[in-house]
């Protein structure tokens, strides 16, 4: 029962995008065609789902029992970081119209606060190995989810006659704000 809580929890009532607000940068920098979320998306299921085994191993088999506590930021960084080498690498020989559509967000995951946030929430958490990964997995769902809809929302909007001053970037800041208050309506499921 608790692994179902923690994956509604991570898709929709903790979203790391429209609650806790933390990704934002590839949010709304990657979200302008659905194809490149789509991919993006795929990319960070990846990363954060492995980060958060990956990570939970670090943390109780090395750092805890060496004394490192400290050094949890820096060692989660250097796991996300070639995680995001290897999704780069095979992204970039699979599919390279998309690795060029991605661009600079891309390398940009390694520094998305959203997969840092999810590792060290995870410890902060006391959750157990299989847990810290539901927790990933359910976080880069919820991440997917909501740039995938923000997508979408941006590829009609650009069919629709919108004033001059709010073209562009100003409506999606106020899309992203409108989703965002929709998902507070999910704070109650649990």
């Amino acid at each position: 029962m608790k692994i179902f809580t923690i994956l509604v929890a991570g898709i929709f009532v903790n979203n790391y995008l429209l609650s806790r607000f933390l990704g934002i940068c590839s949010f709304l920098g990657v979200s302008k065609k659905l194809d490149t979320s789509i991919g993006m998306s795929a990319a960070v299921v990846f990363v954060m789902t492995l980060a958060s085994a990956i990570t939970y191993v670090v943390q109780y088999a090395i750092l805890n029992p060496l004394g490192l506590q400290y050094l949890q930021t820096i060692a989660f960084i250097v796991v996300i970081a070639s995680l995001v080498q290897l999704v780069e690498m095979f992204i970039k020989k699979t599919s390279p119209s998309l690795y060029m559509a991605l661009g600079v967000y891309l390398p940009l995951i390694t520094t998305n606060c959203a997969v840092l946030g999810v590792t060290i929430l995870n410890i902060q958490s006391g959750y157990t190995f299989i847990e810290s990964v539901v927790s990933g997995a359910a976080g880069a769902l919820g991440y997917s989810l909501a740039i995938i809809l923000f997508a979408a929302i941006r590829e009609r909007q650009e069919l629709n006659d919108t004033p001059d001053v709010l073209e562009g970037f100003p409506t999606a800041l106020i899309s992203a704000s409108l989703m965002a208050i929709a998902f507070l309506g999910f704070s109650g499921m649990i």
